[in-house]
């Protein structure tokens, strides 16, 4: 029986359209995945956002082969040096007060203790989120994701509001964000019981479209959070790391969260997340009796590679190498000319490229597929064709180059 007789016998469809990209993946290295028929395609995804080192880093396989054969997993009450390691590196990398670190395995497992801990704080239950907002799959997190994947599953947890998405299509001129964030707060006031525990929201909105917050909204959104005795927790699961050309894409807007969640970036394509909060909250939850005890929590594998992830971000400097390459990634996006492409932007290499229809989009994935290009459009209901592009942060501006003369000849075929 064939490779794809046996994944349509037994593989559960899992992205709501049940489509798997029509190649067999045989190995990977550096920004490119290799097919089992030889091709060889360039990855502007980063696997799925996350390989920010590309594939198969060195120094990563030397960390995993040497961890796993003397430290893979233990006990989950237990520590190892590679944890505690690595819980001091990361407050080190953020302002105060940030300096306690939890460390899971998904993104959707970070937000989810993150909700769990700041309703278990503050005592309330209220959630308040972006209408595009993605956070992942598990209760909680499910629950405050907007853009997808609520309909056929049954109620979601009590307590949860949608706030409108700070972005209109630049063809509509500018948005008055903070008239449209006082009238979100004043329908929230008028739907809440009193009991606001949480606003959760990605810096920049990745499967929302590529949304990067205005400048000043983040502050005015902590604001209003704060004053309704609530908590901000900020999801940098694709934003954080290095990304945007920051450390953390928060760092422009100087707002400090109350919780920050990683994951996906953190491990550079391993299974690795973190919660980070402060001193105060943590000793809070503590005294409450925060329970979050899962299998893999402080497993020391994965944070052995999450110390090697710091290492090569720190030495190569990789910031610094985000914003030279996103600049000029989206320069020559722009100078691709075609009439098709109705937006270019991000911070970073973290790109969003707007098609005028996500058929057109659908489509230029379809061909840029055929000819060495992998790309992942948003294609969800009520949205255009969106590119979320987001290369390795050890790219080349060879292999730029590369995508992007792929990219405009698959635009000029169609």
């Amino acid at each position: 029986m064939s490779f794809w007789e046996d994944a349509d016998r037994h593989l559960v469809r899992y992205s709501g359209a049940g489509r798997f990209v029509p190649e067999i993946i045989e190995r990977a290295e550096g920004s490119f995945v290799y097919t089992a028929d030889g091709r060889r395609l360039l990855d502007f995804t980063s696997g799925q956002m996350s390989a920010i080192l590309g594939h198969s880093h060195p120094a990563v396989v030397a960390t995993v082969q040497r961890q796993v054969a003397t430290l893979d997993h233990l006990f989950s009450g237990m520590l190892s040096r590679p944890v505690v390691d690595l819980a001091r590196r990361l407050a080190g990398t953020l302002p105060d007060p940030l300096s306690k670190v939890l460390l899971l395995t998904t993104g959707a497992e970070s937000n989810e203790a993150a909700i769990r801990m700041a309703k278990l704080v503050t005592g309330g239950h209220e959630v308040i989120s972006f209408a595009r907002s993605w956070h992942g799959m598990t209760q909680a997190a499910a629950s405050a994701t907007y853009s997808a994947g609520r309909r056929g599953y049954g109620p979601a947890a009590p307590g949860n509001f949608a706030i409108p998405t700070p972005f209109v299509p630049p063809s509509a001129g500018e948005l008055d964000w903070r008239r449209q964030l006082d009238f979100a707060f004043e329908l929230f006031d008028a739907q809440s019981v009193g009991a606001l525990a949480a606003c959760i929201v990605e810096p920049i909105l990745s499967s929302g479209g590529v949304i990067d917050l205005p400048p000043g909204y983040l502050g005015a959104l902590r604001d209003k959070v704060h004053a309704r005795g609530g908590l901000l927790i900020l999801d940098e699961a694709q934003t954080g790391l290095c990304r945007t050309g920051d450390w953390y894409a928060f760092q422009r807007d100087g707002v400090v969260p109350d919780i920050l969640t990683l994951s996906k970036t953190l491990g550079a394509g391993l299974p690795l997340a973190a919660v980070v909060t402060t001193e105060e909250i943590e000793a809070s939850a503590y005294a409450r009796g925060f329970l979050f005890f899962t299998t893999h929590v402080s497993d020391p594998l994965v944070a052995a590679v999450g110390n090697t992830v710091l290492d090569v971000l720190t030495e190569a400097r990789l910031e610094e190498r985000a914003a030279e390459l996103g600049a000029y990634l989206r320069k020559g996006l722009r100078s691709l000319g075609h009439p098709a492409i109705t937006d270019v932007r991000g911070r970073g290499l973290l790109v969003g490229l707007e098609l005028e229809s996500d058929e057109l989009g659908a489509a230029v994935t379809r061909r840029c597929l055929e000819l060495g290009l992998h790309m992942n459009v948003v294609q969800l209901p009520g949205m255009v064709g969106v590119f979320r592009i987001a290369p390795p942060l050890t790219s080349s501006y060879e292999e730029l180059d590369l995508g992007l003369s792929i990219l405009d000849q698959a635009l000029t075929s169609l």
